[in-house]
């Protein structure tokens, strides 16, 4: 048997990682300034992540959810501390594609409608609902498409009210900063007029962080800068730090019952020790505080390549735009500079998700190694 193929895969084999830097069979160093989708928050191989996963591991790795687990209790209340989100309930799941079926479902419970709505340029993965109000009909098959969608411009606010007031929304899906659509941050009076809207129709403002959370933009979550209250949060990718996990920030006026929700991998003891290693990391690091300067540093300094139109984002969650498509750029920064960085559906955007870990020097490094590869293209001007 062999492998269902899904990805077109470069020919490089990592096999360990240490800080913001993987390491090949060969031994050689590659800065990473993508951290596998934004997965790897605290840095690879930090050795508090890895003394607490492998203690648990000797210790109890799974067990059924019908038992008390207290290593979930601990993760819900470190998540709630470290997020400023402690009158949530959390829902542990193992993926943001689940977290946001499960955040769909809970809305639908709530208010007894199905019809959503849903951003050009937005992903929240490729499951059943998830994917219906992803927007790429390639990976939409006829199965998913199984609820109305009203379909809107992000930032598009009189668009969105008016939907809403329809009175037919059962919920307004609205990641923190568009991921894979080219990091594109919601205007926080957008958020306010958003979330005023769904308070007044019933309708359930869920914000999709699975990208964006635990620290990226600076705020634990992005939606913070605009200080609104969804009902309800998803949370993945940085969660665990490469070990799968998600989770659903539940607002209190959601009422649980019994056989609502359920998991058997989700909050399992490894997941929850992963998770609370994180938080542990993220705080005792103040690697928020590190994301904002850092990220800051990055963003300035990127508006000074002429080659660059526009840079886009938050803390270290960057979208930089070019002058031409960077395809042939990524391919270089990897190859020839040992550099890893990410690509959008917008073929003309370089997206960066390095760890929040990432320092200054690193930073410069990497605006080095970018500043040697476009004096080396043809096709573009040196800085």
């Amino acid at each position: 048997m062999d492998l269902f193929k899904v990805y077109p895969l470069f020919d490089i084999k990592p096999v360990r990682g240490e800080g913001c830097n993987v390491y090949d069979e060969n031994g050689q160093a590659y800065l990473d300034l993508y951290g596998g989708h934004a997965v790897i928050s605290i840095g690879h191989g930090h050795p508090h992540y890895i003394e607490r996963v492998k203690a648990q591991l000797e210790a109890l790795p799974f067990y059924s959810n019908s038992v008390q687990n207290e290593l979930q209790e601990a993760l819900a209340a470190k998540l709630g501390q470290v997020s400023g989100c402690e009158n949530y309930h959390l829902f542990l799941c193992n993926s943001g594609a689940e977290a946001n079926e499960n955040a769909l479902k809970l809305a639908s419970f709530r208010n007894g409608k199905s019809k959503v709505i849903a951003f050009r340029q937005g992903f929240h993965g490729r499951t059943s609902a998830a994917v219906r109000i992803t927007d790429n009909p390639k990976i939409v098959a006829a199965i998913n498409e199984g609820f109305e969608v009203a379909w809107h411009e992000l930032n598009d606010t009189s668009g969105v009210l008016e939907s809403l007031s329809q009175g037919d929304i059962c919920a307004v899906m609205v990641e923190g900063i568009q991921g894979i659509g080219g990091i594109y941050v919601p205007d926080p009076s957008f958020l306010k007029a958003v979330a005023a809207a769904c308070r007044e129709q019933d309708a359930v403002l869920i914000l999709d962080e699975v990208q964006s959370g635990y620290g990226r933009s600076g705020a634990f979550f992005a939606f913070q800068h605009a200080g609104i209250v969804p009902g309800l949060i998803t949370v993945a990718k940085g969660m665990g730090n490469g070990f799968p996990i998600g989770g659903v920030l539940i607002h209190p006026e959601f009422e649980a019952g019994y056989g609502m929700l359920g998991s058997t991998f989700g909050g399992s003891h490894l997941a929850c020790a992963a998770g609370l290693a994180v938080l542990e990391v993220i705080e005792q690091e103040r690697l928020m505080d590190n994301a904002a300067a850092v990220g800051q540093y990055l963003m300035e300094e990127l508006r000074t390549f002429e080659q660059v139109t526009e840079v886009r984002g938050m803390g270290l969650m960057i979208g930089a735009s070019f002058d031409f498509p960077v395809s042939a750029l990524r391919n270089q920064l990897l190859f020839e500079e040992k550099v890893f960085t990410g690509s959008a559906s917008c073929p003309r955007t370089l997206r960066l998700l390095p760890p929040l870990s990432l320092s200054k020097e690193e930073a410069s490094l990497f605006l080095e190694k970018l500043h040697t590869v476009l004096k080396r293209m043809p096709q573009t001007k040196a800085v």
